[in-house]
């Protein structure tokens, strides 16, 4: 039978005939599942919300997992958040599992796209899969491409960007590359899941390290009355030896903020301590707390204080132009903030509600009623001109104003 149903596979890979089952319709999931229907397969999209479900068009889409019966091909791009005690949380990978279990079918590709920890797949997938009985390699394949996909970024679409693929075994890596070289410019073909699970975690705690030391320079800076965007573009302007990545007031997303916790529980499992990757992660961490001193501070410094203050916080998404709130630090600010006594409002025109809050509109008025306005995603679509021309006090932690002036401070 391995012949044949690995043979029949891929012919239907090949023609484009294979129906492909993406599993978690969430941010990654949704725009994966578009793709494989542009390249030309029929896709149906799983996920346990009736009201994402509901909202999806131009894609079939079900909360009932028997769809799976009917595909040759099971995405599971589903959530891996850690816990409170940073801990990899893999409820949605598992449960993804025990319903595939029961619907999975001899000649079926599962491809595993979820960012997690190196042995996710062959430790916890594999073994949940092989309870239906049928024997991967044999009867199913298996396989690991962590998605790349940037929202808000068009200059790189998710066909533009390479795709790392390891599978558990050499069928399953040929089937998971010929599907994945349909749909991308290009595959990366990897020894095994582990090594494509660690190339994931490595781009993402690569970000997070270099994010953390921006950080941390802007926080030296600060104590020395540094200017750091002043001196990140004249380091810039280096032509080698330096790679420029810019400070924030802290991190948000799914990838980036959580993965160098991942890596670092994985390796503590495996006896080695990531001292470096934790404390960048630490560092990252402490960022909305330093941006809320510094508004403190700076308030202070004009005869006021942070209790009894009215706040504008300036973009609620985790980063520029994209209306996704997951993990954002302005919603440490928030939280921050009000602790301290200040009613905190927010503005951001990708998320107009983010419950209780709703998005105040920017006027003249509007922003000069506020005794601080802070900048926490630099949004495209926001007038910082008139923020500069209205405002009382402005905490940039972006580096939108260049330019120097008694009313704004850099944080």
């Amino acid at each position: 039978m391995t012949i044949s149903a690995h043979a029949r596979l891929r012919q239907r890979i090949d023609d484009r005939s294979a129906r492909v089952g993406v599993v978690g319709l969430g941010h990654v999931g949704l725009p994966l599942a578009r793709t494989f229907a542009a390249a030309g397969y029929g896709v149906v999209g799983l996920d346990v919300d009736e009201t994402k479900v509901a909202a999806i068009d131009q894609l079939p889409t079900s909360t009932d997992p028997a769809v799976l019966f009917d595909v040759d091909v099971v995405v599971i791009a589903v959530p891996t958040p850690i816990t409170p005690q940073r801990e990899p949380d893999m409820s949605h990978v598992r449960a993804s599992c025990e319903q595939l279990v029961q619907h999975l079918q001899a000649g079926q590709l599962v491809v595993l796209s979820s960012t997690s920890y190196p042995g996710t797949t062959d430790e916890l997938v594999l073994p949940l899969l092989q309870r239906s009985g049928l024997r991967c390699g044999r009867d199913f394949f298996l396989a690991y491409a962590p998605e790349r996909y940037d929202p808000g970024n068009d200059r790189w679409p998710i066909d533009q960007i390479p795709r790392v693929v390891g599978g558990v075994d050499e069928a399953s890596t040929e089937l998971a590359c010929a599907l994945n070289a349909k749909v991308v410019r290009r595959v990366v073909q990897m020894s095994s899941p582990r090594a494509a699970e660690a190339t994931k975690l490595t781009e993402n705690v690569f970000r997070a390290v270099n994010i953390a030391l921006a950080n941390e320079l802007k926080i030296i800076c600060d104590r020395l009355e540094v200017d750091v965007w002043e001196v990140l573009d004249a380091a810039e302007t280096k032509p080698f030896g330096f790679m420029r990545f810019d400070p924030g007031p802290g991190l948000g997303g799914h990838c980036i903020a959580l993965d160098p916790f991942l890596l670092a529980w994985r390796a503590q499992q495996a006896g080695a301590d990531a001292r470096f990757i934790r404390l960048a992660g630490e560092v990252n961490l402490a960022m909305p707390r330093f941006v809320v001193d510094r508004v403190s501070r700076a308030l202070q410094e004009r005869g006021g204080r942070v209790d009894g203050s009215r706040i504008l916080v300036i973009g609620a998404a985790y980063k520029r132009d994209v209306g996704d709130p997951r993990q954002s630090p302005a919603l440490a600010l928030f939280d921050l903030l009000s602790a301290r006594g200040a009613t905190v409002d927010y503005h951001d025109p990708h998320l107009p509600q983010l419950p209780p809050r709703t998005s105040v509109q920017l006027s003249a008025a509007s922003v000069a009623g506020y005794d601080a306005v802070i900048i926490a995603t630099d949004h495209a679509a926001v007038d910082y001109v008139q923020v500069a021309d209205h405002a009382r006090l402005i905490i940039d932690t972006r580096g939108v104003f260049r330019q120097r002036a008694p009313h704004i401070v850099k944080a």
